[in-house]
C-alpha cells in the first residue's frame, strides 16, 4: 500500500474490513477495527449509524467499485461522504495473466449470486471472468456448463492473484474435478452449440409450461412495446410460464421482473425456467392480482397476460405505473376485449389484433393453423391524464 494511504488507515478512529483485512494492520493504540456485520447489506445501516463525524476507514480487495464494497457504501451513504482509493482488481489480474482484453472478454460476480447467472451468458467463442464466491463456484459452474451442451468449454482458476501463493489450473468443464484455493478468479472460455439469442421471441419449447404461455410471436410483440430498458422493473401479470418476465430480463443484466402468479404450481414452474435461461434472480409472488399488487415496488412497465378482466385490476396497473411506463395487456376473451376497447377509448395509446397461423400437415398436404386472435393494448404512461381531458380525440 502506498506511505500516503498506509497514513491515512493509521490514523483513522475507525477501521472496518473483513477479518482477514484487520489481522494485517500493525497495532494502533485506541483504534477501533470492526468486521462487517454478517448479514452484509441488511446490516449495514444499523452498524454505521453510530460512526458519523468519525474517521473511518473502510479496507477492501482491489478496486472496491467492481462488485465491491465501495458501491453498497456510495450507494447507503451517497457519493458526497466516500472516497475510493481503489488498487489493481483480481479482474484485472486475471486479463493480465491471460493475455485477454476488456473488449474480448465480459466480467460478472457470482460472489453473492446463483451461479445460473452463467446461462444467460451462453455463446461459442465467448470468454467470461468470473469472480467466484468460494472455493467450490468452479465445480458447480463447471456441472452447469455440461449440463448446458458446454463441457467442451475451458476453465481456468487463477488463484490467490497477486500473492506468493498464486496458481493457475486448467481444465475441460465436463472432466472438472479440481478444488483450488477458496479466493479465486475463474475464466472460462466457452465451447458449445449457439443457444438462445437475446432479442424477444425465444422458441416456446425453452420453456416448461402447461399451456398457459405467451407464444413466440405474440411475446416478440408485446417485449417491442414494453422496451426494456437497463435497470428497469417489469410486473409481469398473470404470469403464466414467466416467459415474457424471464426474456424482460434477459435483454440487460440489471433489468428486474416480479412475477405474479396465482397458481402455486405454475409459480414454481415460473423460478424453475427463469433459472434454467440465466436469470435466476426473477421475484415470484404466489397470490391473485390485484391485492398481490399492493406492496410491490413501483414498476416501470407492466405485461397483464392473463385476468386482465378481475376487478380494479387494470385500474390498479395504470396507477402503480411510473411516469414513462409502458403498460401492454393481452386478451382472447371477448369480455377481455371489451375492456381493452374501452381503456383505449378512454387513454388512447394502441389497440391491435394479431392473429398468427403456422403450417401445419393437412393429410398429405400442408396447411395453415391459425392459433386463437389476441387483442393487444399498449400505452405509455406519460398520456394518460391528457387522454383523459380529450376523450373525444383518443387516438391523437
Amino acid at each position: 500500500m502506498p506511505e500516503t494511504l498506509r497514513a491515512l488507515v493509521l490514523d483513522a478512529e475507525t477501521v472496518l474490513g473483513g477479518r482477514r483485512h484487520l489481522a494485517l494492520l500493525p497495532e494502533v493504540a485506541g483504534q477501533l477495527r470492526l468486521p462487517w456485520p454478517s448479514p452484509l447489506r441488511a446490516g449495514l445501516p444499523d452498524f454505521l449509524a453510530g460512526m458519523d463525524g468519525q474517521r473511518v476507514v473502510a479496507l477492501a480487495s482491489g478496486d472496491p467499485l467492481v462488485s465491491g464494497i465501495g458501491t453498497t457504501l456510495i450507494e447507503l451513504l451517497g457519493p458526497d461522504r466516500v472516497v475510493v482509493h481503489p488498487a489493481v482488481s483480481s479482474i484485472a489480474l486475471a486479463r493480465a495473466r491471460l493475455r485477454w482484453s476488456a473488449e474480448s472478454s465480459t466480467a460478472l460476480s457470482l460472489v453473492a449470486e446463483d451461479p445460473a447467472l452463467i446461462l444467460r451468458e451462453l455463446a461459442p467463442g465467448r470468454r467470461l471472468l468470473i469472480l467466484s464466491a468460494h472455493e467450490h463456484t468452479p465445480g458447480d459452474v463447471a456441472g452447469r456448463l455440461t449440463d448446458a451442451g458446454y463441457g467442451d468449454s475451458v476453465l481456468h482458476v487463477l488463484g490467490d492473484l497477486g500473492a506468493p501463493t498464486e496458481s493457475h489450473a486448467t481444465g475441460l468443464a465436463r472432466d472438472w474435478t479440481y478444488g483450488g484455493p477458496r479466493l479465486n478468479v475463474l475464466a472460462v472460455e466457452l465451447v458449445g452449440p449457439r443457444v438462445h439469442g437475446w432479442t424477444a421471441g425465444l422458441p416456446d419449447d425453452a420453456f416448461d409450461h402447461d399451456g398457459q404461455l405467451t407464444k413466440r410471436d405474440l411475446r416478440a410483440s408485446a417485449l417491442a412495446r414494453l422496451a426494456p430498458t437497463p435497470g428497469e422493473l417489469l410486473w409481469d401479470v398473470g404470469a403464466g410460464a414467466g416467459s415474457v418476465g424471464i426474456e424482460w430480463m434477459r435483454a440487460h443484466p440489471s433489468c428486474r421482473t416480479i412475477a405474479v402468479e396465482s397458481d402455486p404450481e405454475r409459480a414454481r414452474r415460473i423460478s424453475t425456467n427463469a433459472a434454467h435461461l440465466g436469470v435466476p434472480t426473477l421475484q415470484v409472488v404466489t397470490g391473485r392480482a390485484p391485492e398481490a399488487l399492493a406492496d410491490l415496488e413501483a414498476p416501470d412497465a407492466i405485461f397483464v397476460g392473463g385476468g386482465a378482466t378481475a376487478p380494479g385490476l387494470l385500474d390498479a396497473c395504470l396507477a402503480s405505473l411510473k411516469p414513462g411506463g409502458r403498460i401492454v395487456v393481452h386478451g382472447v376473451t371477448l369480455e377481455t376485449e371489451t375492456l381493452l376497447a374501452a381503456a383505449y377509448d378512454q387513454h388512447g395509446g394502441e389497440l391491435t389484433r394479431i392473429s398468427v397461423e403456422t403450417a401445419a400437415p393437412v393429410g398429405t398436404f400442408t396447411g395453415w393453423t391459425p392459433a386463437r386472435t389476441v387483442t393487444q393494448w399498449a400505452l405509455t404512461r406519460q398520456g394518460i391524464s391528457a387522454m383523459v381531458r380529450s376523450t373525444h380525440s383518443p387516438r391523437s
